[in-house]
C-alpha cells in the first residue's frame, strides 16, 4: 500500500507515521515546515511566548510569595522570541528523525492533485516531480483568516503569524476578535507591557464557551486591565506608519500602535487541484468529508482544519490516525462528541462536552454542578484560586453531559472530564474515586457532588 500525505502539520505527520507503523510506504509532501501550524504558528510558540510572560509576572508578584528579588526585571522580546524559535526547532527535528527511522520519504516542495492517485509536486529547487499512490491523504490545514477592513501589512495590521515575529512589545494592541487566539495574545502582550484592547462583535469574549465561564474570563480581564468592548463592530481604519485608528459603530475611535486580527481561521484548500480531480468542498473552501474521513472522490481522505471543523491539533491528529485505519481496510468512525479543548488564558480554560445553553437549546433536562477553585487548599497554596469547575449531568440518569473548568492547569484537568464522558460514567462515578489531597482535581470531585448538593467544602445552597 503507497499512501501520498500533503501536509505534515499534526494531521499529516501523525497519519505518516502510523501509516508506517501499519506497514505502508508513505510519502510526505509539504510545502513549508514540518509540524504545520501548530509547532510552527499556532501551539507550540504561544505557549513558549506564555511561559515566558508568566514566569515574568510572577517574578513581579514575588512578595506575595515571601520572596524578595532585588533590582528591576525585564521583559526581552529578542531572547523571548530566540527561545521560542529554539523550542519550535527543536520539535520540527523531532519530527524529521521520527520520519526517517520510520522511513517516511519527505518532499518539501508544493503539492497540487492531477488525479485521484497521483500528485504534482513543484520542489522548493524549481524542479517538478509525479507521485503516485494508492490513497492520497490532503491535510494542508489553515491560515489566518482575513476581512477587507482590516487588510494585513505586516507592520501595523498583522495575524498571529506575525505577531510571533514581533521584535519589540507594541506599547499599545488593538486586538480584533475576543476569541480563543485573540485572549490568548490579549494575556501575553498585556504581560509583557502592552496597552491592550479587545474588540469582540460577540456579546462575550470567548463565545464558543459556557457562559458562566466566559463571565470570570471577563473579570480576569479586567483584574488585568485589558479592555474588553463587545457588541463592538469596526466600520473602518485608517494606517499610518505610526498608528493604527479604528472608527466604531458608536462613533467613537480606538487608536494603537499594531492591530491583532484574530477573527478566525480559513482552510487551506487554494490551488490543490481539488476541483479537477472532483473533490467537494463547503461554502467556505473546507474539504467535506464523512465520519471516516473520506471525501467525494473514492481513496481521496482528508483529515484536520483543512475539513473546516473543529480546528484543534489534537482532533487532526485522531483523524489522521482514524483515516489511515480506513485507507489500510478498517472501519472506524470519527467521534466528535467526546473532544476537550484548552484556552491559555490566564486562568487557563479547559471544556469537554454541551455548554449549558446547548442543553437549553436541546431540551435536555440537566443538573449542575459547581465549585470554586478559592475552596481548595491547593490553589491557595499555588497562589491561583480564581475560576471554578461546573459540572453538566443529565438529571435523572447522572451522565455527565458536559465539564466547564477555568482555572490553574485547567487544560491537564478536563480529561478526567473527557474519560468519564467517554466511558458514560456519572457523577457518582466520580464522586466516588478517592482523589489525592491536596490537588487541584478536588475540584472536579467535589463539582460532581455538589450536583446533588452535598459537596463536603460548599455551605449548604
Amino acid at each position: 500500500m503507497k499512501i501520498v500525505v500533503i501536509g505534515a502539520g499534526p494531521g499529516g505527520y501523525v497519519a505518516a507515521l502510523r501509516a508506517a507503523q501499519r506497514g505502508a510506504e508513505v510519502t510526505v509532501i509539504e510545502a513549508e515546515e514540518v509540524g504545520g501550524t501548530c509547532l510552527n504558528w499556532g501551539c507550540i510558540p504561544t505557549k513558549a511566548l506564555l511561559a515566558s510572560a508568566e514566569t515574568f509576572a510572577r517574578v513581579k508578584r514575588c512578595a506575595d510569595y515571601g520572596l524578595e528579588v532585588s533590582g528591576e526585571v525585564f521583559a526581552r522580546l529578542d531572547r523571548i522570541m530566540a527561545r521560542k524559535d529554539k523550542i519550535v526547532s527543536t520539535q520540527a527535528k523531532g519530527i524529521r528523525s521520527l520520519f526517517k527511522s520510520r522511513g517516511v520519504t519527505l518532499m518539501e516542495g508544493r503539492a497540487r492533485l492531477q488525479s485521484p492517485r497521483s500528485v504534482e509536486v513543484s520542489m522548493q529547487d524549481g524542479t517538478r516531480r509525479r507521485v503516485e499512490g494508492d490513497a492520497l491523504l490532503v491535510a494542508t490545514g489553515s491560515r489566518p483568516a482575513s476581512i477587507p477592513a482590516f487588510p494585513f501589512d505586516g507592520k501595523r495590521v498583522i495575524s498571529s503569524n506575525e505577531a510571533l515575529r514581533l521584535s519589540e512589545v507594541p506599547r499599545s494592541l488593538m486586538i480584533v476578535g475576543a476569541g480563543v487566539i485573540g485572549c490568548e495574545f490579549a494575556f501575553i502582550f498585556r504581560e509583557l507591557g502592552s496597552e491592550v484592547t479587545l474588540i469582540e462583535a460577540m456579546p462575550r469574549a470567548v463565545s464558543t464557551e459556557d457562559h458562566e465561564i466566559s463571565e470570570i474570563l471577563e473579570r480576569e480581564l479586567k483584574k488585568n486591565k485589558i479592555k474588553l468592548l463587545k457588541d463592538t463592530k469596526i466600520q473602518s481604519i485608517e494606517v499610518t506608519e505610526e498608528q493604527v485608528t479604528a472608527r466604531i459603530e458608536s462613533g467613537a475611535s480606538l487608536e494603537a500602535k499594531v492591530a491583532l486580527v484574530s477573527i478566525g481561521r480559513a482552510a487551506n484548500t487554494l490551488d490543490l487541484g481539488l476541483e479537477d480531480v472532483g473533490v467537494k468542498c463547503g461554502a467556505r473552501g473546507e474539504i467535506v468529508v464523512d465520519d471516516h474521513l473520506r471525501t467525494s472522490v473514492e481513496g481521496v481522505y482528508a483529515v484536520g482544519d483543512v475539513t473546516g471543523g473543529l480546528m484543534l491539533a489534537h482532533v487532526a491528529s485522531k483523524q489522521g490516525l482514524i483515516a489511515v485505519e480506513n485507507i489500510m481496510g478498517g472501519d472506524v468512525r470519527m467521534n466528535h462528541e467526546v473532544v476537550p479543548a484548552a484556552i491559555f488564558t490566564h486562568p487557563e480554560i479547559g471544556s469537554v462536552g454541551l455548554r449549558e445553553h446547548q442543553c437549553a437549546e436541546r431540551g435536555q433536562r440537566i443538573r449542575i454542578g459547581r465549585f470554586p477553585f478559592r475552596g481548595l487548599g491547593k490553589a491557595h497554596a499555588m497562589g491561583e484560586i480564581a475560576g471554578m469547575v461546573k459540572v453538566i449531568a443529565e438529571d435523572g440518569t447522572d451522565r455527565v453531559l458536559g465539564v466547564h473548568i477555568i482555572g490553574p492547569h485547567a487544560s491537564d484537568l478536563v480529561h478526567e472530564a473527557a474519560l468519564a464522558m467517554e466511558k458514560g460514567l456519572t457523577v457518582q462515578d466520580i464522586a466516588g474515586m478517592i482523589h489525592a489531597h491536596p490537588t487541584l482535581s478536588e475540584g472536579l470531585m467535589e463539582a460532581c457532588e455538589d450536583v446533588h448538593g452535598m459537596a463536603i467544602h460548599l455551605p449548604p445552597k
